[in-house]
């Protein structure tokens, strides 16, 4: 097992900007705004040929009682329990606070290995200003400065001294790579809460207040043998309702998240119904070309006028995905999650499928004949071969003369025929056309 260091302190030390620099990475949204991170976010570093795990947390307040900043303390003390190093992170310029000392005192109780990073000290390494930090009782306090990348190496070093090696498994290499699933919607639909359900503990801050989650948020799960990587992604607002330039980072973070994104799962919200935003976003993962499972959550909070005015709500605006499976789930109440993973696994085999170029030009060739297109002036498109040009979107590229003057409306005729035929769902299909070049054309 790789060893884990978790990163600690209280809000806007520098936390996230160290997890960046230890993963080499830019996962962590970073900016001078106080409880930025709010759950758990996992990274992959390496310092040489050691491989590591980084844990960035959110701001810790160990005695905190109430609200979310309980939520946050909660998910930092799963974080140090997990580790098998702490890096707790101070400010020198800002000097030690009463909360330094009370996650201090906090830190002392766990018997972890515990590194003091004293953050924002460019220029400070013989600085009389790092002494005071002795008085946490925590051993000496390690300069570092994230942001210019100073002091990170030894930092590292220090806190990997003690851990076991890791020892990678046989066959690791072997292993098929985990099915990238995306969980995205508007804020306060239940995203969080419906992969706390599916992990059976609390990974994510699942909290009442629109726009809890505010980095797209990996966490790897198993289910049944097959690897995923569930991502928890912000709630995606109308654009004019985003003011905060916090927010306009997590919207970028959760566009990244649905692009890269093998399956996607739209969480719709049955007491709010479909509004114009949720077609926004089903319409982006359209054009991002991911596979797609439409799940209507707190289902069992609206009676039976409401389920049928949302079905047709459902019909009406996202008709564009007729071709997604639609579920209707309770994440809190754990209904409906067997069907749900059933039309992922449907999806996902879907958008991976091979196409077979003679059964593809074959179903073609029956289409044509069943329906020709239409003549366009001169010309009569002529349909000769079809083959597969990609997947995940499956792309079928069609061969022939004239292609050019093929309506949409025979483009989605021959849609439907190949859809049918594979039982293709959940996925867009592309079909491109490819004309042949006239010999007798000048140049």
């Amino acid at each position: 097992m790789k060893p884990v260091i978790a990163i600690v302190g209280r809000p806007n030390v520098g936390k996230s900007t160290l997890f960046n620099r230890m993963t080499k990475s830019r996962d962590a949204i970073v900016a001078d705004f106080a409880g930025l991170t709010r759950d758990r976010h996992y990274g992959d570093g390496k310092l040489g040929s050691r491989e590591y795990i980084v844990v960035d947390t959110g701001g810790f307040e160990p005695t905190a009682e109430t609200g979310i900043v309980r939520e946050m303390a909660k998910q930092t003390r799963q974080a140090v329990a997990e580790a098998d190093a702490v890096i707790f992170v101070v400010d020198v310029r800002a000097g030690l606070s009463a909360l330094d000392h009370d996650i201090a005192d906090y830190l002392r109780t766990t018997g972890k290995k515990v590194l003091l990073a004293a953050n924002k000290a460019e220029g400070m390494v013989d600085s009389p200003l790092l002494a005071e930090f002795w008085e946490l009782g925590l051993g000496e306090p390690h300069p570092v400065s994230s942001a210019h990348g100073q002091g990170i190496r030894s930092l590292t070093e220090a806190a990997l001294a003690d851990c076991p090696e890791d020892e990678p498994a046989e066959g690791e290499s072997d292993e098929a790579a985990p099915i990238r699933l995306a969980v995205a919607g508007r804020p306060n639909v239940g995203k969080s809460t419906l992969i706390n359900t599916w992990l059976g503990e609390e990974r994510l801050v699942a909290f009442d207040l629109p726009g809890t989650t505010r980095d797209a948020i990996h966490v790897p799960f198993e289910r049944h043998g097959q690897k995923f990587e569930l991502i928890d992604t912000a709630g995606l607002r109308r654009k004019g309702k985003v003011f905060e330039a916090i927010e306009k980072f997590s919207v970028v973070k959760t566009l990244q998240a649905i692009a890269d994104a093998n399956v996607v799962v739209l969480l719709l919200d049955a007491t709010q119904g479909v509004t114009d935003q949720d077609a926004h976003i089903a319409g982006y993962i359209l054009d991002s070309g991911r596979a797609v499972v439409l799940a209507v959550n707190k289902w069992d909070a609206v009676d039976d006028y409401q389920k049928q005015t949302l079905q047709r709500s459902i019909e009406q605006r996202l008709a564009f995905l007729k071709y997604a499976p639609l579920l209707h789930i309770s994440a809190k109440r754990r209904q409906g999650l067997g069907p749900l993973w059933k039309a992922i696994a449907e999806a996902h085999a879907s958008a991976t499928r091979k196409l077979p170029t003679p059964i593809l030009t074959r179903l073609l060739i029956e289409a044509v004949q069943h329906q020709a297109p239409k003549r366009a002036g001169m010309f009569r498109p002529k349909l000769r071969y079809a083959h597969q040009g990609g997947m995940n979107p499956p792309i079928i590229v069609i061969h022939g003369s004239s292609l050019d003057h093929v309506t949409d409306a025979y483009k989605r005729f021959l849609e439907g025929r190949f859809r049918e035929h594979f039982k293709l769902v959940g996925t867009p299909l592309r079909i491109e056309m490819r004309s042949a070049r006239n010999p007798f054309d000048p140049e």
